[in-house]
């Protein structure tokens, strides 16, 4: 098959079955692999990094084959990455298409900043409600501590 002039061309390898998470700020790209462990996973795993975005200026992607993320999964990338767009593939089909958002309770998955937390002191979970999804600030339900999902360390 001949190209058109002036057409480009973009090969990545089909994902029969898996998760496409898109829509990565570039930036975010590294820690999303890493708060997601996929260095460690023995699926295959492809990502695009600084790729265009008219939306974002620049985006990453990340490709895992046979891998569908739990729902504190997919909470860690909406904090890390709260554009990101994650879109489960069945036979070669996306069969459905999130768009992340911070959930109203987040429970275990992030550390309170605050050193003089009882999460910090105690075993127990954190826990976090949202208390403005648009600006992705959290306040710890203990200690009361707002802070930015951003600023937060994954758990």
């Amino acid at each position: 098959m001949e190209k058109e002039k002036g057409t480009k061309e973009l090969k990545v390898a089909a994902l029969k079955n898996g998760t496409v998470i898109d829509h990565i700020p570039s930036e975010k790209l590294f820690k999303v692999i890493s708060i997601l462990g996929l260095e460690h996973l023995p699926n295959q795993v492809t990502f695009g990094y600084n790729l265009e975005s008219k939306r974002l200026g620049k985006k990453a992607i990340i490709k895992v084959a046979d891998k569908y993320f739990t729902q504190a999964e997919v909470n860690k990338i909406a904090i890390t990455a709260p554009s990101a767009k994650i879109n489960i593939i069945k036979d070669y089909e996306v069969s459905k298409k999130m768009e992340l958002q911070l959930p109203d309770e987040i429970i275990g998955t992030a550390k309170c900043r605050n050193p003089k937390c009882i999460t910090n002191n105690e075993p127990m979970l954190s826990k976090f409600r949202t208390i403005d999804k648009s600006k992705a600030l959290l306040k710890c339900f203990y200690c009361e501590r707002i802070a930015q999902a951003e600023e937060l360390e994954i758990l």
